[in-house]
């Protein structure tokens, strides 16, 4: 019997105020053309991060839901072999773990100083992603082993994974034996409606100054604006299954949809103090194809009084209109405020019962596959 992917969409339109939670190369919040208007932009890298966070954050129990990703692969196994072997030196384990990363074709910058004691570290020349688990599992093999096999380090490096990389995947060019499948895809998120930048001219007054003395210390202009974002992901069931493992994928779901619709990226947020919370979140499980609805957004919603609900009612007409060319989803929960109607899905009081809902379907579905098979 062939097997179906199961697919899980997120869709979620949220109100941004003031705000530069993103910003370009010339610190403006970022920006898109789509449909002929300007939109607000933000980058799926920079949600991205917002959730490895959120995972962060709920990993002091459970280490499995965040990696690292970083240049300094090398001293952080050296560390991991020290805690598992308390006679080896810091200098005798790291330079045991760069031979094997070496050894594995992952390539090193020059050593770098790293603090006014002249300490320096060994830098991979590439931002590389591993779990806890993979470097617990990889010292403990290089302690335990009189030859390395390259082979069983690669499986340790593919097996063991965080909820992070498994979602977000990992390429590595040296070698890609090394890399993991991405069970996940985050869009960038834009406004549903036409944006004009506003500018804010500031100035700041030294407070040490005398009486005689006038003027500012410091005068600038920070450019911003506000948004009704559409924000959309997904995940391939199957593989994240694939990646963890049943019990973890579960948890791991319930995990990235959370986190997904409460986190947000920090950018200038003292300065703004802008987070929100959603005003509409809709997931969709499906078995034939993945579908972001932002083609409700081609022409920007115009309005004098709040773009949230017109928003809406454009998202939930493109999703009956989708539902005409490849037929309506396994099933659909959408939580919204109170104040605004919906038509598609079964409403959810909260947004624990909708993780809760979602979680049952998955499990449902992954049995009978089980049972069939």
């Amino acid at each position: 019997m062939t097997k179906n992917n199961l697919y899980v969409d997120i869709h979620v339109l949220q109100t941004i105020p003031s705000s530069n939670i993103n910003r370009d190369d010339t610190g403006a919040p970022k920006t898109a053309v789509y449909g002929g208007t300007t939109r607000s932009r933000v980058s799926s890298q920079s949600w991205k991060k917002a959730i490895r966070e959120g995972f962060e954050k709920d990993s002091r129990e459970y280490d499995w839901r965040s990696g690292f990703r970083t240049k300094r692969t090398a001293t952080l196994l050296a560390k991991e072999l020290m805690k598992q072997d308390s006679s080896l030196s810091f200098d005798d384990a790291r330079k045991k773990a760069k031979e094997v990363l070496s050894g594995m074709g992952l390539k090193f910058d020059k050593a770098k100083k790293i603090d006014k004691n002249n300490d320096k570290d060994f830098e991979t020349k590439v931002l590389l992603f591993f779990s806890p688990g993979q470097l617990r599992k990889l010292a403990e093999y290089i302690l335990n082993s009189n030859e390395i096999d390259k082979k069983e380090v690669k499986k340790l490096l593919v097996e063991n994974q965080s909820l992070d990389l498994a979602l977000f995947g990992r390429m590595v060019a040296d070698d890609p034996e090394l890399n993991v499948e991405a069970s996940s895809q985050v869009a960038h998120a834009i406004s549903t409606h036409e944006v004009v930048p506003e500018f804010d001219f500031f100035t700041a007054v030294d407070d040490a100054k005398t009486s005689e003395e006038s003027g500012s210390a410091m005068l600038g202009t920070l450019e911003y604006n506000s948004s009704t974002l559409y924000r959309y992901a997904n995940i391939n069931m199957d593989e994240l299954i694939h990646n963890l493992g049943i019990d973890l994928a579960q948890i791991g779901l319930k995990e990235f949809i959370k986190n997904f619709a409460l986190t947000m990226p920090s950018g200038h947020q003292n300065s703004y103090a802008n987070k929100t919370l959603p005003q509409y979140v809709l997931v969709t499980l499906r078995e034939d194809t993945p579908v972001n609805l932002v083609s409700a957004f081609e022409a920007a919603v115009q309005s004098n009084s709040g773009y949230t609900e017109k928003s809406i009612k454009r998202l939930e007409n493109e999703f009956d209109n989708i539902s005409g060319w490849i037929g309506k989803p396994i099933a659909s929960f959408v939580h919204a405020n109170k104040e605004f109607e919906t038509t598609v899905g079964e409403k959810e009081p909260d947004i624990n019962k909708l993780l809760d809902d979602v979680s049952t379907v998955v499990a449902k579905r992954v049995e009978n596959e089980d049972t069939n098979d």
